[in-house]
């Protein structure tokens, strides 16, 4: 699909097709679709022909009204209607049902492509936006689905079955359309494309809207801190403005679309009508004829009407499912070696041997990178914001591979690993704390399936959050709401470092993992923490020196570069940059 993004018509083609493998899924639903369809509106095309006999059952030769043949004709075309009617209704149902396992089947699609997608893809996307792909453009795609296709499948056949009914009636009074439908058609055609630009118009000024609005409403602390409410609430009515205005052009530009083309078709049916008494006088056609005529004429320029909407809400659902198919086509983590191994009874030793990384070509954030890590030993890893602490994190996780250089864990290449046993060797605590919606139990024993309410409670009290989490009324089986908006920062990363301890993971990563807490409670936990990190191999990314006091290894990160390296006495010792850092936070 990408190598036709340069060409609109290939790329919507390209999109159609795609779709259509969905429906291919659930060929028995659309065949019965395609039934219901079918004889749905054939039935409902017999109306006109049934009551045009019926009229002529009247206007005999005679003068006599041939009332057997007139309850016979209006029976049959009641029944016809009422099983025309059910038939749409089984296909409306038919439809809903098609539409949602479609729908289930994309959402389920994209979710597992978003899980196996490397993280480096989420790093360059607002999660916004891909919460609007899984949601907005798949509900777009599915109301599409639902309605859209039915009326042009309808449609289609309506003018179709209309035109060869009216072929076979009179083709003297078919030749009334040759002016009006293409003139009906041209005007639509034309009148749709001079639209686009305002419905694209519409569709923007809604997105920045909606967009400014999320972001207005995620940072509205920061908004009442600074007292900008009132300057706020002015760009929110500017922007309000606009997009109520793209509304109003693109709906005011519409509106004249309806009404003139009704004013085409009711014209056809001025035009049949005369032409009908005409050819009537002659005796080259019947009343009961003309009466058909008129209905199939407005079944017939009825769906012209209707494409006009429906070709825009339909560009509209193949630009939400271009958006989907584009995620879909991403390229996802690579996969591992074909002779990885599972990385299993780990000992910890790991060693980064002159390893070269850049997020962005020709902009290196590690270079040359060396150091070892035996078992059990804790390295820290300091420096100013931007000089690469983190990246050294993804690294070791495999959620980025380096561009040269080699990382080793127990003695092999981490690439010769697979990447699930490598992760699972790891445990983190981050500095951004994650919890989801569950009770407080289920949060914490997430670091390790199977976990029992003891084993929770011993790390609780290590990580100095059980007195918090006993306090609470269900205590432990307290639900933690909405990621966690009930408690303060320091306590969910309280959480998240209990979490941690939990794991039998043998290597540990810290990335400011006291951050949000204060500095009693971090001297309260130091000395748990150092007793659950012996054994392990941790790896501690701190801006707060006081936690990386003990460290084995303190690596100094600057533009990339380890500057320095040693213990905490001998870098103070050196009266470098590390010192620097230092006595700037202890002064």
């Amino acid at each position: 699909m990408n190598n036709n993004t340069a060409n609109p018509k290939k790329r919507k083609s390209a999109v159609l097709l795609r779709m259509g493998k969905y429906f291919l899924r659930h060929k028995l639903l659309v065949a019965l679709a395609f039934f219901l369809t079918i004889a749905s509106n054939l039935l409902a095309l017999l109306g006109p022909y049934l009551s045009g006999c019926a009229i002529n059952a009247i206007d005999t030769p005679t003068g006599v009204v041939d009332f057997d043949s007139v309850f016979f004709y209006c029976g049959l075309m009641a029944a016809f209607y009422i099983v025309s009617a059910a038939f749409s209704y089984l296909l409306s149902v038919v439809m809903i049902k098609l539409s949602q396992k479609i729908v289930r089947q994309m959402r389920r699609d994209v979710f597992n492509k978003l899980m196996s997608l490397p993280v480096g893809y989420f790093d360059r996307l607002q999660a916004g936006d891909l919460i609007n792909r899984i949601s907005y453009d798949i509900d777009t795609v599915n109301a599409s689905l639902s309605n859209d296709i039915i009326q042009i499948s309808t449609g289609v056949i309506t003018v179709v079955g209309s035109f060869i009914s009216m072929l076979v009636i009179s083709p003297l009074l078919l030749c009334v359309f040759v002016v009006t439908i293409p003139v009906s058609v041209i005007f639509t055609v034309k009148k749709t494309k001079s639209l686009q630009p305002y419905f694209r118009a519409r569709s923007g000024k809604l997105a920045g809207l909606n967009g400014y609005a999320e972001e207005m409403l995620s940072g509205v602390k920061t908004i009442r801190a600074y007292g900008r409410e009132e300057k706020i609430s002015e760009h929110f009515a500017e922007k309000n403005t606009d997009a109520s205005d793209a509304y109003y052009y693109a709906d005011y530009h519409s509106c004249s679309v309806g009404p003139t083309v009704n004013f085409i078709n009711n014209l056809s049916m001025v035009l049949i009508s005369s032409a009908g008494a005409l050819l009537y006088m002659a005796g080259r056609v019947a009343v009961g004829d003309i009466g058909s005529m008129i209905m199939y004429s407005r079944k017939f320029a009825g769906p012209i009407n209707e494409f006009a909407n429906i070709i825009t809400e339909l560009q509209s659902a193949v630009a939400a499912a271009e958006r989907i198919f584009n995620l879909l086509d991403q390229k996802t983590e690579p996969a591992d070696a074909p002779d990885a191994t599972e990385l299993t009874n780990v000992s910890g030793d790991v060693e980064f041997r002159q390893v070269n990384f850049g997020y962005l070509e020709g902009a290196p954030v590690l270079k040359k990178l060396s150091f070892k890590a035996e078992h059990g030993q804790t390295v820290a890893v300091v420096g100013p914001t931007g000089a690469g602490k983190t990246t050294l994190v993804n690294l070791l996780m495999r959620f980025y591979d380096p561009q040269s250089g080699e990382i080793h864990i127990d003695g092999k290449d981490i690439s010769t690993y697979t990447r699930e046993s490598l992760r699972g060797a790891f445990t983190m605590v981050l500095q951004d704390t994650w919890l989801f919606d569950g009770t407080i139990f289920e949060n914490i024993a997430y670091g390790r399936p199977g976990a029992n309410l003891d084993d929770v409670k011993r790390v609780a009290e290590a990580a100095n959050v059980a007195d918090y989490i006993e306090s609470l009324p269900d205590g432990y089986f307290s639900v933690v709401e909405d990621g966690g908006f009930n408690l303060s920062k320091g306590q969910k990363q309280l959480m998240t470092i209990a979490r941690a301890m939990l794991s039998d993971a043998r290597m540990l990563i810290l990335d400011e993992a006291t951050s949000n807490v204060d500095t009693r409670t971090e001297l309260k936990i130091h000395d748990a923490m150092l007793k659950l990190m012996e054994g392990r191999t941790c790896f501690v990314i701190a801006h707060r020196l006081s936690t990386i006091v003990d460290a084995d290894l303190i690596l100094v990160v600057k533009n990339g570069d380890v500057v320095e390296r040693g213990r905490h006495e001998e870098l103070l010792a050196e009266n470098g940059f590390y010192a620097e850092i230092y006595r700037s936070q202890f002064s």
